[in-house]
């Protein structure tokens, strides 16, 4: 299960995601920032109550950064201990900026 709470003001747009981002809940992340993103200059993940990432979440990151170089910056903060170890292994710590 994964809670997405958003906040949007003034061309930035915060995420706090809460729980698992997986193949199940991925779709409803991307469904969210789809209609989400226009005019956004600064995008903030915050991944203080992030659980899980999957390959499936990281897609869903990859292509909100695809996005947001176009427009703007993306960033990713309060990632945990695991999650920041799957970013290592998969090198998205070398793709995503990370706070």
């Amino acid at each position: 299960m994964l809670n997405i709470s958003k906040k949007i003001e003034d061309g930035k747009a915060v995420f706090a995601l809460e729980g698992r981002l997986d193949t199940v809940t991925a779709p409803d992340l991307e469904k969210e920032l789809k209609g989400s993103l226009d005019g956004i200059q600064d995008l903030v993940m915050d991944f203080e109550k992030l659980e899980y990432i999957s390959s499936a979440g990281l897609r869903v990151l990859l292509s909100a950064q695809k996005v947001m170089t176009k427009q703007g910056k993306m960033v990713i903060i309060h990632v945990n201990e695991s999650i920041m170890e799957i970013f290592e292994v998969t090198g998205f710590a070398d793709i995503l900026t990370i706070e």
